[in-house]
């Protein structure tokens, strides 16, 4: 690309990504390279600039991609790209306005919860040691994760007040600052009341807490990005699938809807305003569910030996 203004204004962002928002090299990359092929395409339109791109030129853009048969997650980058990239020139004042202001993103199409089969959950959460004060802590952490179908800043927002160990309740503050009371069951009930008892003043020392229950080694409270690595570290060496902490979130809740919780019930153990987001963990585990009604209901059984399944007397492949 020859424009040296594209380019002038491309390094400037890139820059301010790179330093201000201290974004890694290959995210800084990638940026580079939806912005480059943005560009390209303005030029092509005779412009001398993308200062000078209003609009139309932009659908024209998104348009182009269509055309292109991109995928929807590539053009949502690509518009996530020109927006920032746009609403930096405008907040430094070098544009008067941001012409991809109100531009949707396409739909992603919706996928299913990526759920941990139970025996995997069980050996990712049985990883930790539970014989030192930060083994203890990890352990309480992914039982009471998958016990109670935290998200990961529910957890790690976690404070003593929320406790109710001899009761064997938690509350969680969730999203829009809501409320809802969740079981904590037997395992995870051990774990916390043993972590609070034995390791988590070994953590804190000397120092102020501040109420957070499970506190990083230097007593404070645990960023995501820590507690993310150590979950994809241990799934790393159990040879899992890629995971994170939501896939014990999302374990938890196909399990229970699995083993026939009433929907509803897990909507509020999980936080959810619309019952159809729970609805998303009745089609992840909808295959072993069928399996399960074939092996167990009466009417199932009958229809598999009269339509002669293998391993059935009488219709195909029976001896008559």
């Amino acid at each position: 690309m020859d424009g040296t203004a594209f380019e002038g204004l491309k390094d400037l962002y890139l820059g301010h990504l790179r330093v201000e928002r201290g974004l890694s090299p290959n995210t800084v990359a990638a940026y580079a390279s939806d912005l480059s092929d943005l560009f390209s395409y303005l030029q092509g339109q005779g412009l001398r600039g993308p200062e000078q791109a209003a609009r139309g030129h932009l659908m024209g853009y998104l348009l182009d991609l269509m055309e292109r048969k991109a995928s929807p997650r590539t053009r949502a980058r690509r518009l996530s790209a020109l927006k920032g990239f746009y609403g930096f020139l405008d907040s430094e004042g070098l544009i008067p306005g941001s012409p991809a202001s109100g531009l949707e993103s396409p739909k992603l199409p919706k996928t299913l919860p990526k759920a941990l089969a139970l025996e995997d959950v069980l050996r990712l959460i049985a990883m930790p040691r539970p014989d030192t004060p930060l083994g203890l802590r990890n352990r309480a952490m992914l039982e009471l994760m998958y016990a109670a179908g935290l998200r990961v800043s529910e957890l790690l927002d976690l404070t003593l007040g929320q406790l109710s160990l001899e009761e064997g309740f938690l509350r969680v503050r969730g999203k829009g600052a809501k409320d809802r009371l969740v079981p904590l069951g037997d395992a995870a009930a051990h774990y916390v009341g043993r972590y609070l008892a034995e390791a988590r003043a070994a953590i804190l020392k000397d120092r102020e807490g501040n109420g957070t229950v499970f506190l990083s080694s230097r007593g404070r409270r645990m960023s995501r990005q820590y507690f993310w690595r150590l979950v994809a570290r241990d799934a790393a060496l159990l040879g899992l699938p890629k995971c994170s902490p939501h896939s014990l979130r999302h374990s938890f809740a196909t399990h229970l809807v699995e083993g026939g919780a009433d929907l509803r019930a897990v909507q509020l153990m999980l936080g959810h305003s619309d019952l159809a987001t729970t609805e998303r963990y009745l089609k992840a585990g909808a295959g072993r569910l069928r399996k399960a009604h074939e092996r167990s209901h009466p009417r199932a059984k009958r229809e598999s030996k009269a339509q002669g399944h293998p391993g059935t007397r009488g219709g195909r492949g029976g001896k008559g």
